[in-house]
């Protein structure tokens, strides 16, 4: 659902230029134009704002992320009525002229908590099969939320001046993240006491353009091993990606147990541990 339009500047004051009423109401209707009046700022505000501190996207498969917050209202606002949406967004540059937006499929349901607040849940949907992100999208997205009360009026051609709507940013703000993949194969198995072992693996990540995974180069990898009848991995020696996002390197073994790759992740690709392979010591 997207009801925020490109908000534009009109005789001095911000006024809504498109509105896009939500798909389940909008099928054969066409988009509201706005060309007759100005919005009214709707007397709502947006409070107890959350979000996933990150939200990791692949390439194909649609992502959801939960959103909350507490909506407040005038005892003039029915926020019951069925031309009464409110939902949360995701944007990227200035709050105005975003360079990017990402909405839910559908409005927020909220549920009455006392005569002016009620208690919302969204989702904000991703679809990165559909060409939603670039690979310059991720990074920190800021969070913010709308709501409309079209009051009645024609959805696809209101007089807006009757229309009321209010935007508010300064909710909050989450990270997306190209989701990450890593390898290990730790050998020869089995190996000798006190002999070298070598692991080999391989990190990438998603890249929203090609749909493909890609390597990640040039990026911290812990090689860690866990004795066999334990439960914590102990980091043996930090090593780099090549590349083509290779890792490579060599130890001694000493013990059997379970060896991995683990890389801690960045603002832009999450933390991702390999599962761990067991190898025999002899």
């Amino acid at each position: 659902m997207r009801i925020r339009a490109t908000v534009a500047a009109v005789s001095g004051a911000l006024a809504l230029s498109a509105l896009v009423v939500p798909a389940a109401q909008a099928a054969g209707s066409a988009p509201a134009t706005g060309t007759s009046g100005t919005p009214y700022t709707l007397d709502v505000s947006f409070s107890n704002y959350k979000i996933a501190s990150a939200i990791k996207v692949g390439t194909t498969n649609k992502v959801s992320t939960k959103v909350t917050y507490t909506l407040t209202h005038g005892s003039a606002v029915d926020i019951t009525a069925s031309d009464f949406y409110t939902d949360p967004f995701l944007y990227r540059g200035s709050f105005d002229a975003p360079d990017k937006e990402l909405y839910g499929d559908n409005p927020a349901t909220c549920t009455a908590t006392s005569s002016t607040t009620a208690d919302c849940t969204a989702t904000i949907d991703i679809y990165p099969a559909d060409g939603d992100l670039v690979n310059a999208d991720a990074g920190s997205w800021k969070a913010a939320a709308e709501a409309v009360a079209f009051n009645g009026q024609d959805q696809s051609n209101p007089d807006m001046s009757k229309v009321g709507y209010k935007d508010q940013d300064g909710l909050g703000s989450t990270l997306l993240q190209r989701y990450s993949k890593l390898t290990v194969n730790a050998g020869p198995e089995p190996v000798a006491k006190g002999k070298t072992l070598t692991a080999t693996g391989k990190l990438s990540r998603a890249n929203w353009e090609d749909g493909l995974y890609h390597g990640y180069t040039n990026q911290p990898v812990k090689l860690q091993f866990r004795k066999a009848g334990t439960t914590t991995y102990t980091t043996v020696k930090t090593v780099y990606s090549d590349s083509y996002g290779n890792v490579k390197t060599t130890t001694t073994a000493n013990y059997d147990g379970y060896w991995r790759f683990s890389f801690a992740g960045t603002s832009t690709t999450p933390a991702v541990n390999a599962a761990g392979d067991y190898v025999d010591v002899q």
